[in-house]
């Protein structure tokens, strides 16, 4: 789901803009030829009284950094602690058919699998959680109350509601809202020996699996490409058509396809709750380095 957290870290940093710009500004101003002449012995004046304030300064301002360190690393621990492993990714990691690979301090994590012949691998990233919009978020969740705030309410605004509707949603109210999930990128891969691969980009969000494209590659390479020339190689390759564009009872077997290997609800719910869930291990982790870095 996505944290609360988020909405907190993308608040502007307005005051420090405007002091940098400042700056720049006045730095760029002309000087007058009277002004020069006297810079010299202005400047090292200046010089010497600025640079007793900043070293008296420096210090103050890493404890007050530590200090703030200290308080967010403790307030993640809490949060950690009154949040625990959530249902859907304990189970997942219990019950599903993949094996995961999470390296701490990085942002992709990978999940594998063998299916008869075929090596499926799955990567996913925490940088979908990061790279979410928090203010667009919020504002396409006020249009949709508004929008359904405007059906109930009717066009004369004299609708009835009946009482077993109005009981519902009394209900409704009363309990705990289902907060829908952020998008996450699939990348997956399906390679049989000496077949070469299909690599499929797709994204999950609310327990659905969206494929944006299906690829072929005669050369397996080409799929898990990460060297400038594989890269550069498959550029050129054609490698299939929007899926968009393809007959519709084709994108459903293809869809199939893949429920089949395990990408699946269980899968589209599983991810996006992973990738918070980690986010906060890393967030935390760095929180921690920092803290080390400026102490030392």
């Amino acid at each position: 789901m996505f944290s609360i957290r988020s909405f907190a870290r993308a608040a502007p940093r307005t005051i420090s803009r405007l002091s940098t710009s400042t700056l720049r500004t006045q730095s760029a101003r002309p000087v007058s030829l009277l002004q020069s002449a006297w810079r010299p012995a202005r400047t090292q004046c200046v010089a010497a009284f600025s640079t007793s304030t900043m070293r008296r300064s420096e210090g103050e301002g890493d404890a007050e950094l530590v200090a703030k360190l200290e308080s967010e690393i403790q307030m993640e621990n809490e949060m950690k602690e009154d949040g625990g492993i959530p249902t859907s990714v304990k189970d997942y990691l219990e019950n599903g058919p993949f094996e995961i690979i999470d390296t701490p301090g990085q942002e992709d994590v990978v999940l594998t699998r063998t299916f008869g012949d075929e090596k499926i691998k799955i990567t996913f990233s925490i940088a979908d959680l990061n790279s979410l919009d928090p203010e667009a978020d919020y504002q396409d969740r006020a249009m949709a109350d508004e929008n359904e705030d405007g059906i109930n309410e009717g066009e004369g605004k004299n609708f009835k509601v009946a009482p077993e509707d109005q009981i519902e949603g009394e209900e409704g109210a009363e309990g705990e809202e289902e907060q829908p999930s952020f998008p996450a990128r699939l990348n997956i891969i399906v390679e049989k020996p000496g077949k070469g691969a299909l690599a499929v980009e797709s994204v999950v969000q609310d327990g659905m699996v969206v494929i944006d494209n299906v690829y072929y590659y005669t050369d397996a390479a080409h799929a898990h490409a990460k060297s400038a020339e594989k890269v550069h190689e498959r550029q050129d390759l054609y490698v299939g058509p929007p899926f968009g564009n393809l007959d519709e009872d084709l994108q459903v077997l293809l869809e199939r396809y893949l429920d089949e290997r395990g990408i699946n609800t269980a899968l589209a719910i599983f991810v996006p709750d992973y990738i918070d869930m980690k986010e906060q291990k890393e967030y935390l982790r760095w929180l921690e380095n920092v803290k080390g870095f400026v102490e030392a």
